[in-house]
């Protein structure tokens, strides 16, 4: 064979060689990486399938999506049963946002927390909220009223129907020197009792519960949850006198006036709310249904009461909850119904409200 050509045929057998090591590498690795590729693709979306699947079993249409974080603290006792409903639902990832909830039987410990930054909502008491306001220089607002009067006078026996017939009594009661004395003396004022009845006052509601069990006293003026405790403990007692329908008829000076003894609210710092305005809108949407929730399933709610710790006693929470007048009331209608109370409270004593009357910044209206 010529040289030339055994050249050539050594050239080509080379080039053969070599494009079959190509070609064999070329079809082994890329496949191998594309297998591994879409096997991992198909395991992570089978995963997903599986954990989206897993979440709506478990929770429904109503999954959680924590688009912000609410801290809220409330005191044990009829300002904090309003939000047991949707203290549950928080519990079990319902809710749009992520509600973080904490439960204290001072109200000194709720002002500490909100005043510090440490809760951005806490439930408590409103000349409490209004003296936060003067206090801290407009950080904290009124956010909603929650709780209209839970004051109530409770008799062994039948001589006392109205607010007239405590002419010449005498009344044992509890929280002097504070909204229950001064409301007392708002709704005894316009009555002009002659002679006026002798209150006689006790520090603590407990220890004056107590003693109406006791047989001390006939007469008395109590707060919820005590009234309740009284009437389970003595049944010889009965509700004589609604301290809430007796201070609106003191105070409502026409027939269109909306003044109520609101003694509960939730008050807002006021640079959480500025920020978070969207997130303040769904909580107010979603307390107002928990409020209305609780008045209209007392036996469920009182079960969550005492689930939460906010009263021992889950039936004694359901039976209360009718005499606690959980409500809700946000925005404009605010001032116009707790504002002849400041007045009152002023009046009598200012430092209850902060030394001087909220102004219209006082009231978070969006």
């Amino acid at each position: 064979m010529p040289r030339f050509m055994t050249r050539f045929v050594r050239m080509a057998t080379l080039l053969l060689i070599v494009s079959l090591l190509t070609a064999a590498c070329a079809s082994a690795t890329p496949t191998q990486a594309t297998s591994q590729t879409t096997s991992a693709a198909a395991t992570a979306t089978a995963t997903a399938k599986a954990t989206t699947t897993a979440n709506s079993s478990s929770t429904g249409s109503t999954t959680a999506s924590s688009n912000s974080a609410i801290r809220i603290a409330a005191l044990k006792g009829p300002t904090g049963i309003g939000m047991v409903s949707l203290m549950e639902e928080a519990a079990q990832k319902k809710t749009a946002d992520n509600y973080q909830f904490t439960l204290s039987a001072a109200p000194d410990d709720l002002v500490a927390k909100l005043s510090s930054g440490e809760v951005d909502i806490a439930a408590l008491p409103t000349n409490l909220a209004a003296s936060l306001y003067q206090k801290t220089n407009g950080r904290i607002k009124l956010l909603a009223i929650n709780t209209l009067g839970v004051l109530y006078i409770l008799e062994n026996g039948n001589s006392v129907q109205s607010v007239a017939d405590l002419k010449g009594k005498t009344l044992a009661a509890s929280g002097q020197g504070a909204t229950p004395e001064f409301a007392l003396n708002a709704i005894l004022g316009q009555a002009a009792l002659t002679p006026a009845p002798t209150v006689t006052w006790l520090q603590e509601h407990a220890e004056l519960a107590t003693q109406a069990i006791a047989g001390k006293f006939n007469l008395v003026m109590l707060p919820e949850p005590f009234v309740t405790t009284v009437l389970t403990k003595a049944p010889q007692f009965r509700i004589a006198i609604d301290l809430t329908k007796a201070f609106a008829t003191a105070t409502q000076k026409t027939a269109t006036d909306k003044s109520e003894l609101a003694m509960g609210c939730l008050a807002v710092r006021a640079d959480f709310a500025e920020k978070n305005a969207e997130a303040i809108k769904r909580f107010l949407t979603a307390y107002e249904a928990s409020t209305k929730w609780v008045n209209a399933n007392v036996d469920q709610a009182g079960a969550l009461v005492a689930k939460y710790t906010i009263m021992a006693d889950a039936k004694a929470a359901a039976k209360s909850i009718p005499t606690c007048n959980i409500t809700f009331v946000a925005g404009k209608d605010m001032k116009p119904m707790i504002e002849p109370l400041f007045s009152i409270l002023f009046k009598a004593e200012p430092k209850s409200i902060g030394g001087k009357m909220p102004d219209d910044a006082f009231y978070y209206i969006p």
